[in-house]
């Protein structure tokens, strides 16, 4: 787990949000209601509401995690007993944009041939908040495909509206970091009824294509995130196992790339691409009862269960 994240939790049929303190869960309004100081939306809106204004309430939020900590400490708050077994995502975000081939060895794995990165851009594509699903939630297998396939990706929460900015600057849109793994159907991602050889909606917009969480980590707490180690098992056996550090593009790059085709608003994720080691390269797909682990260091990890998807 992690020292400081900001969570969601199913609480009484209803999703709340949650503080995650030194591997502990509090319920913000429960900290709010104890003496903690701040803004009673995080209550009610969640953390949505504070993404669109996370520069003038960043400060605020440090102060909340701090009371959080003292009222805690004192024993005036206490700790969500079963919270982190009903963790969701921490919110559903509108928009996931996603980085293709942004590992060299990934790139190898799946015969992509690749120009210079001089001679090229990073390739981008969307994925919507239909499949975004939550830790422990199930990913829904559809019957269409037998090649469901797992993408251990670091994801970036925007925190700042961004248009047109510079490579320079485009760290100062982060909010935090969380994880996704950017479920595809690799048989439904080609097509040869169409002079297009690829189909990237087919292949990786479904319903539940996107398990994002466990929580978001504030961008103060990850000291680089180009150096983080990042890792995907499949019923216990490790199958993906890299580094951000060997991203052919960076996020910096990434996010001032996409900030000349669309403003980025807060709450948008940029997932930075996956490395070498999915099962399309392996011959082994996922099933039906198989059990996914995405991890990202400093940040958390996703679990998620294999089912059919049936009307």
């Amino acid at each position: 787990m992690t020292a400081i994240a900001l969570a969601a939790y199913a609480k009484s049929g209803e999703t709340v949000p949650a503080l995650v303190l030194d591997d502990q869960l509090f319920d913000c309004a429960a900290a709010l209601a104890a003496g903690a100081r701040g803004d009673a939306s995080w209550a009610s809106a969640g953390w949505l509401a504070l993404l669109a204004d996370w520069d003038t309430k960043r400060a605020a939020l440090k102060t909340f995690i701090d009371d959080v900590r003292a009222l805690a400490h004192t024993g005036k708050l206490a700790p969500v007993s079963d919270g982190i077994a009903a963790l969701t995502s921490p919110y559903r975000p509108e928009r996931i944009f996603c980085a293709a081939s942004n590992f060299i060895e990934h790139a190898n794995e799946m015969g992509t041939v690749l120009a210079a990165k001089a001679d090229s851009k990073p390739y981008m594509f969307l994925k919507l908040k239909n499949a975004v699903i939550g830790p422990n939630d199930a990913i829904r297998m559809p019957p269409e495909t037998a090649q469901l396939d797992w993408e251990v990706e670091l994801a970036a929460v925007i925190g700042r509206r961004a248009r047109r900015v510079s490579v320079e600057t485009a760290m100062d849109h982060v909010a935090g970091y969380a994880v996704v793994n950017d479920v595809t159907a690799r048989d439904l991602n080609k097509r040869t009824d169409y002079p297009f050889k690829f189909d990237w909606f087919q292949g990786k917009a479904h319903d539940t294509f996107a398990p994002f969480g466990p929580w978001i980590v504030p961008a103060w707490e990850i000291a680089d995130p180009q150096a983080l180690h990042m890792q995907l098992v499949v019923n216990g056996a490790s199958m993906q196992d890299d580094s951000t550090a060997n991203m052919i593009w960076t996020l910096r790059e990434q996010i001032a790339y996409l900030s000349t085709i669309v403003t980025l608003e807060p709450g948008d994720v940029i997932a930075t691409g996956t490395p070498t080691g999915v099962g399309a390269s392996r011959g082994i797909f996922l099933k039906v009862g198989d059990i996914v682990t995405a991890s990202v260091e400093g940040i958390g990890a996703i679990t998620n269960h294999v089912i059919a998807d049936v009307a």
